[in-house]
């Protein structure tokens, strides 16, 4: 029971007038009456997975993730990011609709508040199945590759579990291809290791079935009105005898209900009628659809969890909880709301939390007062209207304000229908909904609580208030009052929003049957899913019956402090002709007059916002005379960018001559994946007196360390100590896997920002995390570099000096060959750097054994070796007596191959002075401030050619910045140094590596090594060449085109194994590529707004650790028991690449079992002494060849009974007769890589540097969209010789996973750094990566199998385990093929424009970049020119 024993102790506030000079009453004086009177519980009650669950005056701080974590059986709900940006956390709860309709909603677990799960029933991924009876999604999920790390799994499970449910209604079942990819309900959640591919047919396998009812067959749509979000018409039925249509809510229908004739329906024969409207590859061809591989478990609706019987009669009560600090309330009505805001005005209204939890996460926003309000009926119910001719008969239509998103996207769809153009305005806001947040979001988040946080990018406020809509404001003193929007925004995140006053409705008007008026809205974004806006826009003009203005409203977000007005633009068109161009010209000068943006205004990207606005009032100009049918325009004007139901295929090619291996076998934790059973480190159960860790990082980039106060930290509840420099020996304190020269705790100064300065342990981790902000540091600032430019100023170099020269540079100067070349070229080329974004972010649990001194530490890291090294040193103990374990890891991509080696220190060095386990996991702000980014480059190039553009001589200065310290940076700039020739001859070349030291986080290993950002530098120069001197892009590549024999700038030989050139013949007829090439040129000739652009590139990728040879070797330890099972252990790690299945496979084919009869339990140092790191993609051949090292040991000593027994008896009788023969049945594998060795300087006879090249071909096709740089990847076709793969299956996972990697490298990731050095870009809500909408449409993948005369290649001179090659990175700079399409369709949009300057675009090619490239008259309208010494709001550090 709730008392006033509880209540938080508030501090007073503010004193009254003198006349009434008494202090105003506490909050616990103010509230307790309230709560005497009316809140008369503190449990919660919920149900769980089917079970029931009673929460008693929980911990206030919590939201559902931290309860549901605290659970020891549901650890399959992930936290990713802690701000519902990448759905690893989702749920779904199950709640009662009208009409006793179930409604299943996903929400995010991370922001959804504690509280509103009561009366409800909460599903996690374990409600859904086990490994041993999976529900039909997890095992489709699984059996189609549709995992690999795992982390994003049971989020991306439970999306896809809320639309099947919610799609089976009434014996019926509606579910289509748009349904699952183009109404959003997966883009809430991100995955970063597949390319979403195999997850968008997993889900799409469900459309084909009719679930034991009748699959409705959809009439078509319009992408381009009501179809984003579709809705099906309400069916009834009469249940269990009841008055009341709808489903009793059992599963699968009523059981009253009569039987239905089943139907089935296959995707491909659905009709589909969107062609018009949804931007296609003009290949007719779009390809083939995936067969399912296997046949799946039949979709049962009956056997999925009921809803709780007892929840149908639940009765909500008033709820109050909480302790000194924090108080939650939980009113049922209005009228309790609206007494508790009066009593405490500054009391928080919470609904989804979607913005509160995000206060008081990044903010540290302390709210000492939270009201939940979502399960109050007034506010978020629709009084739905009676008849048709009620509808046509509306003036205004009223949403209450804190009705979900979703509901108010169904709403104006519905409504829109109805009325036709006259619910332009809604169609407008349902429009803007649609994009707002991810699903999750939506589902929760509401109009009101949108409005009150008055955000001036709100993608509602400007279709809202161009509507001309009003909000309905109630409080007790006043009642209710209307406000119209226009005025409601008084300042920045300010409102007219009295403190004691709540938002009911919102009221927009309905213009009468006989007006002209359209309503429009528009949103532009990084990424056009789940963003947040860059500018929005709302337009509404009225006309009378001879087309002149009597309205208009033009409103903006992005553009100023609030949601404004343009004045001047709407003065500028009253009483004008509308469909006149005049009229349209001085609207446009009226807005550059309204938004005259500074260069250096907050948020940066002044030119391209103004012109933005520009634009959009463009489009709206176009699409308005259209409509109104006063004037013809072309559809590439008015059309935005509409995706369609993405298709692809994989040519599946059984490996033939083996039993396991070349087996497309799923990942063997798939299943586990998907059931939520994967353990990762935070997962492990709680050790016995745990305590975690919190970090308390540097808030400067470069700064004296003056003062660190530890006080108040340690006063707070469940502190126990704290660590700092003082903690460790000083020699002990520094780390780094090159150059040891990072250290763990700051010294006197810091060098970046995040950098560590301590660390705080407590009981809990949000203790430790809240005790780590309270930890106060006094610094002394310092000048900061952080730029490329800037370091290249000051010298700011680490030590590096390695070079490479080939041809003329070896003997001295380039300067006679450049004098002999036609043509010479010179440039400067940059690409920015990209965050890791894996999904588990660093965790660390370090146990200690005191009687010994040793300790296990289990860490999310691919190199566990040297964790063991500095684990050892900090502890003072030899490595033996440090056991380094992980079993899986969410996700590295190179990110965790260094950087998690400070976290094991930390936890180690803590656990060691404690005499505790201690664990730490990072948020995602704080990893991705710390844990570095791929290395952003700048390259200085000098090249000549012939007449003929054949390159003759390279010349090239290649800078990549490293941060503050040198990590693997030296390694990146050997291995870009080492690519920057791709796949093309260069015979004379002086290459020069300067590695920067800056003050930003220190970078480190990613996905490619260096080797994606140089050979985009070769392909910028290559078009650089084609465009000078006019020659087809494609003709000089293939000019240019190593031939064997040719030596690569570090002097290794092109072999045999340089398939390039057939993959490009083979590819290019597959693709149907000459054709297309010339549709698209057609389609350019046509189209004055909308771009076509495509390329072809190839790539080459060297294998092996390169000059690092004591990297390149590993073993492997497999035993033989006496049953026949096996046990296998090596050095490598699972993060995702399927490398324990592919050891499996290894294992299971030369020991002659199957793949079930080898178990690959984990990664640890005690079994296999100094591992490499599992990177550089040779983890398949240097783990592979140890694994069959140790086989063959084995197959030698078994070889006698296998003569004996014959050749085909189990390994059951094998194993058990050699162990009582006293056989050995373990055995250690070891293997090292032959013929490397390369040495840097060495330029008479080197060693080669790597052991083969893994290469591939990639085309690629998009569309652009001139007036707003959007757009959309049409179609890609990748062909990849990969060698015999182990697994073809995982390979193509990687490929497709690495190119849309990479494809965010090249197109979409930016990262941004504040003036002060600080990283701007932290998480999902302002770093975006690629999301289920953003990969190509049609998406196509095949392997290397035959010569172009079809003769089977043979890769048995490679030497490598089964003849594969590695596969995990030499994909990636394929994605590159998008941003080198993009850069023709911009090429052609200048052309047009008739821009003559040579086209400068650097990557990431961001809508920014592309739409300020065009050139045309709007954005030379929307310059900005800054002022003396005026600077961009954001810095880009490759500059």
């Amino acid at each position: 029971m709730a008392s006033a024993a509880v209540l938080p102790k508030l501090p007073l506030v503010g004193q009254l007038p003198e006349s009434r000079s008494r202090p105003a009453p506490s909050a616990a004086e103010a509230l307790t009456p309230l709560i005497q009177s009316t809140y008369r519980t503190s449990e919660l009650r919920f149900f769980v997975n089917g079970r029931r669950v009673t929460v008693s005056n929980p911990n206030p701080d919590w939201v559902l993730l931290d309860w549901i974590r605290a659970q020891d059986n549901l650890k399959g709900t992930k936290l990713g990011c802690g701000e519902g940006g990448c759905g690893a956390c989702t749920v779904v709860l199950q709640t009662v609709e009208k009409g006793r309709r179930l409604r299943h909603t996903a929400v995010n677990a991370c922001l959804f508040p504690l509280v509103g799960v009561n009366g409800k029933s909460l599903i996690t991924v374990e409600g859904l199945g086990t490994v041993d009876h999976p529900h039909p999604l997890q095992e489709r999920m699984a059996k189609m590759h549709g995992s690999q790390c795992g982390f994003c799994t049971p989020g991306i499970v439970m999306s896809l579990y809320a639309l099947i449910r919610n799609s089976y209604r009434d014996g019926k079942f509606r579910l289509s291809g748009s349904d699952v990819e183009l109404q959003g309900h997966l883009d809430g959640n991100l995955c970063r290791c597949t390319g979403y591919k195999p997850i968008l047919e997993a889900a799409k396998t469900f459309i084909v079935e009719d679930l034991k009812g009748d699959l409705v067959e959809e009439p078509p749509f319009d992408v381009d009105s009501t179809s984003d979000t579709h809705l099906h018409p309400p069916t009834s039925g009469n249940g269990c005898g009841t008055a009341t249509t709808g489903s009793c809510g059992r599963p699968g229908g009523c059981c009253r209900d009569p039987p239905t004739s089943s139907s089935s329906s296959s995707a491909g024969e659905r009709s589909s009628s969107q062609e018009s409207a949804i931007t296609r590859a003009t290949s007719v061809d779009s390809g083939k659809s995936t067969s399912i591989p296997s046949p799946f478990t039949p979709y049962n609706p009956t056997a999925e969890l009921i809803f709780p019987p007892s929840l149908w009669k639940y009765e909500q009560q008033p709820i109050c909880y909480g302790d000194e600090r924090k108080i939650w309330f939980r009113p049922t009505t209005i009228t309790q709301l609206i007494e508790l805001k009066d009593a405490w005005p500054s009391a928080k209204i919470v609904g989804g939390a979607s913005e509160t939890q995000i206060e008081v996460r990044f903010k540290k926003s302390e709210y000492q007062v939270c009201i939940y309000a979502s399960d109050i009926g007034e506010l978020s119910n629709f009084h739905e209207l009676e008849n048709d001719a009620a509808i046509h008969s509306l003036s205004e239509v009223c949403i209450p304000g804190n009705m979900p998103l979703t509901k108010v996207e169904e709403l104006c769809a519905t409504l829109t229908l109805k009325l036709g153009a006259r619910a332009s305005a809604l169609e407008a806001l349902r429009k803007q909904l649609r994009y707002f947040g991810g699903r999750q979001i939506r589902n929760v988040a509401s109009l009101a609580g949108n409005l009150a946080t008055a955000s001036p990018i709100s993608d509602a406020a400007p279709a809202l208030i161009a509507a001309g809509s009003a909000i309905t404001i109630r409080n007790k003193k006043e009642g209710s009052y209307d406000v119209p929007l226009s005025t409601f925004f008084v300042k920045y995140r300010t409102t007219q929003l009295p403190s004691d006053g709540v938002i009911t409705h919102i009221k927009i008007p309905i213009p009468p049957p006989e007006s002209l008026e359209v309503t429009k809205a528009y949103k532009q974004a990084k990424r056009k899913d789940d963003d947040i806006a860059i500018v929005t826009a709302g337009f509404r003009v009225r006309l009378d019956r001879q087309g002149v203005v009597q309205q208009a409203a033009f409103a903006f977000g992005g553009m100023a402090p609030t949601t404004i007005l343009s004045t001047s633009a709407q003065k500028a068109v009253i009483g004008k002709q509308w469909a006149d161009d005049d009229t349209r010209e001085e609207a446009i000068n009226a807005l550059l007059k309204d938004f005259d943006l500074p260069f250096g205004v907050p948020g940066g990207m002044a030119e391209y916002r103004k012109a933005l606005t520009l634009s959009l009032f463009f489009r709206f100009w176009h699409e308005s005379v259209q409509e109104l049918e006063i004037s013809g325009v072309g559809s590439d004007i008015v059309d935005e960018i509409h995706r369609g139901v993405s298709a692809g295929t994989r040519d599946h090619v059984a490996t033939s001559g083996a039993k396991v291996v070349g087996k497309e076998i799923p990942h063997l934790s798939a299943l586990k994946h998907c059931t939520g059973e994967a353990e990762y480190v935070d997962d492990m159960p709680r050790q016995r007196n745990e305590l975690h860790c919190g970090l308390v990082l540097s808030t400067k980039a470069h700064a004296k360390i003056l003062a660190v106060d530890w006080s108040v930290a340690l006063e707070m509840p469940g502190v126990v100590g704290y660590l700092d420099k003082d903690s460790v020996p000083r020699e002990s304190n520094n780390w780094g896997p090159i150059r040891v020269d990072e250290p763990l705790f700051a010294m006197d100064e810091v060098h970046s920002h995040g950098q560590t300065i301590g660390l705080v342990y407590a009981e809990t981790a949000l203790q430790a995390q809240a005790a780590a902000t309270k930890v106060r540091v006094t610094y002394e600032t310092l000048p900061a570099i952080l730029t490329i430019d800037q370091a290249i100023k000051a010298e700011s170099y680490f030590e590096h000096g390695k070079q490479l020269k080939k041809g003329a540079a070896v003997q001295g100067s380039l300067n006679d060959v450049f004098a002999k070349c036609d043509h010479i070229f010179e440039g400067v080329t940059k690409l920015g750097g990209q965050e890791h974004f894996y999904l588990e972010t660093n965790a660390a649990l370090a146990i200690p054994h005191v009687e010994d001194g040793s300790m296990e530490v289990y860490s999310s890291s691919q190199n566990l070796a040297e964790n063991q090294i500095f684990v050892a040193k900090v502890l003072g103990v030899p490595m033996s007596h440090v056991n380094m374990r992980v079993r899986r890891l969410g996700g590295a991509y190179g990110g965790k191959e260094s950087r998690s080696t400070p976290f094991t220190c930390l936890v180690a060095i803590a656990a060691k002075k404690e005499r505790r386990p201690m664990r730490l996991m990072l948020n995602r702000d704080e990893d991705i401030a710390h844990s570095g980014q791929r290395h952003p480059m700048q390259v200085k190039w000098k090249i000549g050619t012939n007449a003929k553009g054949m390159i003759q001589c390279l010349d090239a200065d290649l800078y990549d910045n490293a941060g503050y310290s040198l990590d693997m940076s030296g390694a990146v700039m050997d291995r870009a140094c080492t690519h920057i020739d791709n796949c093309y001859n260069i015979p004379h070349a002086w290459i020069r590596g300067w590695v920067c030291k800056t003050n930003t986080v220190s970078n480190t290993a990613f996905r490619g090594f260096g080797g994606p950002q140089a050979m985009y530098i070769t392909e910028s120069f290559m078009s650089a060449i084609a465009e000078r001197l006019e020659i087809d892009i494609d003709e000089l590549r293939a000019r240019n085109l190593y031939k064997e024999g040719d030596l690569t700038p570090f002097l290794q030989p092109i072999d045999i194994d340089f398939h390039i050139p057939t993959m490009l013949e083979q590819l290019s007829v597959n693709a149907d590529y000459d054709n297309r090439k010339r549709e698209v040129k057609l389609f350019n000739s046509k189209n004055r707004y909308r771009k076509r652009g495509i390329c072809k590139i190839p790539t080459k990728f060297g294998l092996s650790f390169a000059t690092a040879l004591h990297l390149n070797q590993a073993g492997a330890y497999v035993k033989i028991y006496e049953d026949g099972s096996i046990l296998l252990h090596h050095g490598g790690t699972e993060m995702g690449q399927g490398l324990y299945t592919k050891m499996c496979q290894v294992a299971a084919e030369e020991l002659g079992v199957s793949v079930d009869q080898i178990f690959n339990k984990d990664s640890q140092t005690d079994q296999v002494a100094n591992p490499s790191p599992t990177a550089a993609s040779s983890g398949s051949d240097l783990n592979g060849m140890a694994v069959k090292n140790a086989c063959d040991q084995l197959n030698e000593r078994l070889a006698p009974y296998r003569k004996k027994f014959g050749p085909d008896t189990p390994m059951t009788v094998i194993a058990h007769a050699a162990y009582r023969d006293r056989v050995n049945l373990a055995a250690n594998g070891h293997w090292k890589m032959p013929r490397i060795g390369y040495k840097w300087g060495n330029y008479k006879d080197p060693l080669p540097m790597y052991y083969y090249f893994t290469q591939g071909v990639a085309i690629t096709e998009v569309e652009l969209d001139v007036l707003t740089g959007d757009h959309t990847v049409l179609r890609t076709d990748i062909m990849m010789d990969v060698g015999r793969s182990i697994n073809p299956s995982i390979d193509y996972g990687q490929i497709e996973g690495a190119f849309v990697q990479g494809q965010g490298l090249f197109t979409m990731e930016e990262s941004l750094w504040t003036r002060e050095g600080e990283l701007f870009t932290r998480g999902p809500g302002t770093y975006k990566i690629p999301g289920f909408s953003d990969i190509p449409q049609i998406f196509n993948v095949s392997m290397l199998k035959h010569d172009s005369s079809g003769n089977a290649i043979s890769w048995k001179h490679l030497r490598s385990i089964q003849s594969s090659k590695g596969i995990g990175e030499p994909p990636l700079f394929l994605g590159s093929t998008v941003f080198f399409a993009l850069r023709e369709a911009v090429r052609a949009a200048r052309e047009m424009n008739g821009v003559k300057e040579p086209l400068v675009l650097n990557a990431p090619a961001t809508a920014e970049k592309l739409r300020l490239s065009i050139g045309d008259d709007l954005v030379k309208r929307a310059a900005v020119v800054p002022k003396e010494g005026e600077t961009n709001f954001f810095v880009r550090i490759e500059d």
